[in-house]
């Protein structure tokens, strides 16, 4: 397949004049340093991509870089012998969009360390519309069951229910046989958190925390998007043993607990860094998604398809609030 020398990209860059992105055309040559060429026909928004887009974060390590933490596309050329023209694959985080180029771009090249091949069971499109976002779900779920969860253990938690992680959790905890009692401050969604399969959801606005260092145990465990103050009150309401998975921290970095629920209950306190995820552990996840983790509410969850001319609206919607499910950015054809 003949890789053209100029295409476009939504580019990030940081110098005397400014902080700025936006669509423009660049050189094959100008590529990030990869072993494996890949033409994306997908990849989606996350509250890092918005960040990294628009200045607000501190996410790019080196400039210019191509926005996108996650890609999906077909291979045209390859280095590595595990990989030849015509093959599918992906890839989340890694170094996407912080250090490589990332998926904002018709064409990306990726270490071929990183690069996953499409698992048989999902389109590129649909592994797109679980990008980072499922792929933190899913890693805590693996983490949480490597530790010994169950779901007789009692209901997990998501906090964040409305975002995409907690809309993906939501179906994978439930594909996984574990009933999901969905948090978020967005009431006017609960019937469609509930046709993901949450059997319970929970207002955050009237969700009142005692504030003592043990309280009655109510979830068999939780995945939290938020942190602050909402990570501390579920602490002491986790059942004995019982696993709470911190992934986000849109509630603040820090948060006041005690060490009574991890001494006297055995509670677990896991951190979910998807990005830097050993590529073994990766495999699993991914594997999982495909098959028996594979949620059954994709289409719903992914709300919005985008060009990459239309990136900076969906930014500044994320940032303020103003986002539901998943969008997933059309960027080429294969």
């Amino acid at each position: 397949m003949n890789t053209p020398a100029d295409f476009r990209a939504f580019r990030i860059h940081n110098d005397a004049t400014g902080y700025r992105g936006g669509v423009e055309t660049m050189n094959s040559a100008a590529l990030s340093d990869g072993e494996v060429l890949v033409k994306v026909a997908y990849s989606s928004v996350n509250f890092k991509d918005a960040l990294a887009g628009t200045g607000k974060g501190k996410i790019l390590r080196k400039y210019p870089l191509n926005g996108g933490i996650d890609a999906a596309g077909v291979v045209v050329a390859s280095t590595d012998s595990n990989f030849k023209e015509g093959d599918h694959v992906l890839c989340t985080g890694s170094g996407l969009s912080e250090t490589q180029d990332g998926g904002y771009g018709e064409y990306i090249r990726m270490s071929s360390q990183w690069t996953i091949p499409l698992p048989k069971g999902l389109s590129l499109r649909e592994s797109m519309i679980l990008g980072t976002a499922g792929f933190t779900a899913a890693l805590s779920l693996l983490r949480m069951q490597d530790n010994h969860q169950t779901p007789a253990m009692g209901p997990i938690a998501v906090t964040g229910a409305s975002g995409g992680v907690g809309m993906l959790a939501i179906d994978i905890f439930s594909r996984a046989g574990y009933a999901v009692h969905a948090i978020s401050g967005k009431a006017s969604q609960f019937d469609f958190l509930r046709g993901l399969g949450a059997v319970e959801c929970i207002d955050r606005h009237q969700l009142a925390f005692s504030g003592k260092p043990m309280d009655s145990a109510r979830f068999g465990g939780a995945l939290d998007n938020v942190g602050g103050a909402m990570l501390a009150g579920l602490l002491p309401l986790t059942v004995p043993y019982g696993n709470v998975a911190i992934c986000g921290n849109a509630g603040g970095i820090a948060f006041e607990s005690t060490v009574m629920p991890f001494i006297i209950r055995g509670a677990s306190l896991l951190g979910i860094a998807s990005a830097g995820t050993p590529r073994d552990q990766r495999d699993q996840v991914w594997q999982h998604l495909a098959s028996d983790w594979k949620p059954l509410h994709l289409d719903r969850i992914a709300t919005r398809e985008v060009t990459l001319d239309q990136l900076p609206d969906v930014f500044g919607r994320m940032l303020d609030g103003d986002s539901f499910g998943r969008t997933i950015v059309r960027v080429g054809t294969v």
